[in-house]
């Protein structure tokens, strides 16, 4: 009996050092995740900042790309603004490019006009003299002098034999050249006249006048081509103040233009 005592008395101290040592270890264990779940909640407190701060960095980098892509389709609308302003002056340079050259090809075409009108008179006109008849091509027209000593007696707007048979050969080549429009120029010296005609305005206007009733009445060339005019003494060729220069001022001049609609019509 007392053996069986010992034996209970012995195995009750033993369960109490077990039970001590359980508790210990149970303690520490808790004591380390306490220290784990401390250490943990630090680590996740630091993480939700972190995430804080990404959050706020992200949401600057959103606004930052919405200004950039604002920006680059401002651009954008700016460069289409841009192309369609160079693409409309483009346009308009390579008209006014086509307008120049159809002008160019024009000018070209009366140049050439004008010098075969200039051979044509020049034909039927010759064996005429110089001092008395001249064909020149000048400004893109042609102008056909005719001297005063060829047309007119002094002082006169009646058109003499010689001046007649001379304008019988300028209506032909009119007559076969009927887009050139006509200018019958009148022109005298500077020394004042005295008779029938009033002054030199007078006399120039009247003798213009002669040339063309001739071209139109006798040589059917048509009227509607015809203009006269009287100039005086106010453009001479050469000066008045000797017998030689006032010579060469009293003349007609017969000044033959192209016609230019089709220009006119670019020009407008």
């Amino acid at each position: 009996m007392k053996n069986v005592a010992i034996i209970f008395v012995s195995l009750f101290a033993l369960s109490g050092c077990v039970s001590k040592k359980i508790l210990r270890q149970s303690q520490a264990e808790t004591a380390t995740l306490r220290n784990d779940s401390s250490m943990l909640a630090s680590k996740v407190s630091s993480l939700q900042g972190n995430i804080s701060s990404l959050n706020a960095s992200i949401s600057e980098k959103e606004q930052a790309i919405d200004k950039l892509n604002s920006q680059y389709n401002q651009l954008g609308k700016q460069s289409a603004s841009q192309q369609t302003q160079l693409t409309q002056t483009k346009l308009t340079l390579e008209q006014q490019q086509q307008r120049l050259q159809q002008l160019q090809a024009l000018l070209q075409e009366q140049r050439n006009r004008s010098e075969q009108l200039k051979n044509k008179m020049m034909e039927a006109l010759k064996g005429y003299n110089e001092k008395d008849l001249s064909v020149v091509q000048k400004n893109g027209k042609v102008y056909v002098s005719l001297s005063e000593n060829l047309l007119f007696p002094s002082a006169s707007a009646v058109v003499n034999s010689k001046g007649v048979e001379a304008l019988s050969k300028l209506a032909a080549v009119l007559n076969l050249n009927s887009e050139v429009a006509v200018e019958i120029e009148g022109h005298t010296d500077s020394i004042p006249i005295k008779g029938r005609y009033t002054d030199n305005w007078d006399l120039s206007t009247a003798r213009a006048n002669s040339i063309v009733r001739i071209l139109v009445n006798n040589y059917a060339v048509d009227p509607a081509r015809v203009m006269a005019s009287g100039h005086s003494f106010y453009d001479p060729l050469d000066s008045n103040s000797t017998p030689e220069g006032r010579a060469k001022n009293r003349r007609t001049e017969i000044v033959l233009s192209p016609k230019l609609e089709e220009m006119y019509k670019l020009l407008e």
